[in-house]
Parts: C-alpha cells; sequence; structure tokens
C-alpha cells in the first residue's frame, strides 16, 4: 500500500526549485554582483528572488531547510573579510571600512 499525504501545506518547492536552491548556494559569491563575500541567508534570499529564473517568494526559512537537507550549515560568525577590515555598503556603493587599532587575525 502506497502511503498517502498526512495533512498539512504541501510543499510550495519541489525537487527542481530545491535544487537550484542548493546550487546558488554552492556558488562563491563575487562582491561587485552579490554585494557580499558570503552568503547569509538574506542575501541568498534576494538574489534568488531577483534572478531572472529565481523564486520571487522564497523565504529564508525555505533556504535553511534546503541548505540541512543537502548537508550544509549556517555560520554565526563572518570570517570572510581580513580582521580589521570590513566591507560596508553605503549610497555611493560598497567601501572598505579599515580599523588602524585591530591586530591582524593570526592563523
Amino acid at each position: 500500500m502506497k502511503p498517502r499525504h498526512g495533512g498539512g501545506r504541501r510543499p510550495t518547492y519541489g525537487p527542481p526549485e530545491r535544487t537550484r536552491i542548493a546550487a546558488e548556494a554552492a556558488r562563491t559569491p563575487t562582491p561587485e554582483a552579490d554585494g557580499t563575500a558570503t552568503w547569509s541567508l538574506s542575501t541568498l534570499q534576494r538574489t534568488l528572488r531577483a534572478a531572472p529564473d529565481g523564486l520571487p517568494k522564497v523565504s529564508t526559512y525555505t533556504i535553511r531547510l534546503v541548505l540541512r537537507e543537502s548537508g550544509a550549515g549556517c555560520q554565526r560568525t563572518r570570517t570572510w573579510c581580513p580582521a580589521g577590515n570590513a566591507l560596508r555598503r553605503r549610497k555611493a556603493g560598497a567601501v572598505v571600512v579599515a580599523d588602524p587599532d585591530a591586530e591582524p587575525k593570526k592563523s
């Protein structure tokens, strides 16, 4: 006997859309085009919604579920920028802000 749907809302995004989300998350973002050097859930959501073949109503919750299903996890810290330097978005564009008092990160 084949199991049937157990109730509740049916998934909005099927396997092709979930593959699209996982593929976008696996891609390394470019700071010039994507506005970030690493993906956060909100920047990934913004990119997926803005893409011509994207998902206009995807939520960060759905992205988190897809990433967990694919074995990836979200990191709480952003270690992508050197210590003392940070890429900040301004109205005029992206700006690198340097803290002269910060010591370089030792590896």
